[in-house]
Order: structure tokens, then C-alpha cells, then sequence
């Protein structure tokens, strides 16, 4: 049984490319996603709703740092450096919004090989990568 360098799945889920093949790609338009990968034909999600863990934690831990600058000392007194503070945190959570759902899925694809479940098709071929 083969299994692939976890830190090369999980950069193929950032560059939005299937993580199993690393060739087709994750999204059709804005952030919904493909079903299955053209290349190698990887189900993304085996059950609708499957990655909303992976997507919550991709999620929260930015804003948590956000917060985290907020409460440990940075203070705004203006509503200048409020807005300015505002756009530094929100920008580039709006920017990798594909780049962390893509990486929701790499974690996703990882949890499927490391936690078995037998009924699940990635393990009727034995192979994990192509």
C-alpha cells in the first residue's frame, strides 16, 4: 500500500489541484467544487458535508490569531486604524478562501487513508496516488 508524502497532498489541496493526483482541478466556478477529479476520478467528498470540519478549522484559526493580536495589546483609537486593522485581517481571508477550502479537502483526503472505513471506494483500488 503506497501512500504519499502528507505535506505533498496537503500542497496539492492549496494549489487547488486534486490531492490524490495532483492534476485535476478542485473548483468549477467560485468555491463549488468538482465531485470527482477528471484525471484519476477521486471522489472529493465521499458524504455532503464530509469536509465541514476541515473547513471550520482552516477557517477559525486566522481569525483566532485576528483576535488573539487584538487581545494580547493592539488597539486602535481611530476608526482609520480600525478600518486599516479590518482590511489586514479580512483581505487575506477573502484572497486564500479557495486556497484553504482546497486545503479543507486535502485534509479530508488524508483522514479517509489514515481512518479506514472499508466501504469507502479509495480503498477498493489499494491506491492511494497515481
Amino acid at each position: 500500500m503506497e501512500r504519499e508524502h502528507i505535506g505533498l497532498i496537503l500542497k496539492r489541496g492549496w494549489q487547488r489541484r486534486c490531492p490524490r493526483c495532483g492534476e485535476g482541478p478542485l473548483f468549477r466556478g467560485g468555491i463549488a467544487f468538482h465531485e470527482r477529479c477528471d484525471a484519476c476520478s477521486l471522489q472529493y467528498q465521499r458524504n455532503n458535508g464530509d469536509t465541514w470540519m476541515f473547513m471550520i478549522i482552516t477557517d477559525r484559526i486566522p481569525m483566532l490569531l485576528a483576535i488573539a493580536i487584538m487581545v494580547f495589546g493592539f488597539i486602535t483609537t481611530t476608526w482609520t486604524g480600525t478600518a486599516l486593522f479590518s482590511v489586514a485581517v479580512a483581505g487575506p481571508m477573502i484572497a486564500t478562501i479557495r486556497q484553504r477550502q482546497g486545503l479543507a479537502l486535502a485534509l479530508d483526503y488524508l483522514s479517509r487513508i489514515y481512518f479506514r472505513d472499508e466501504s469507502d471506494a479509495i480503498h477498493a483500488t489499494r491506491q492511494y496516488v497515481r
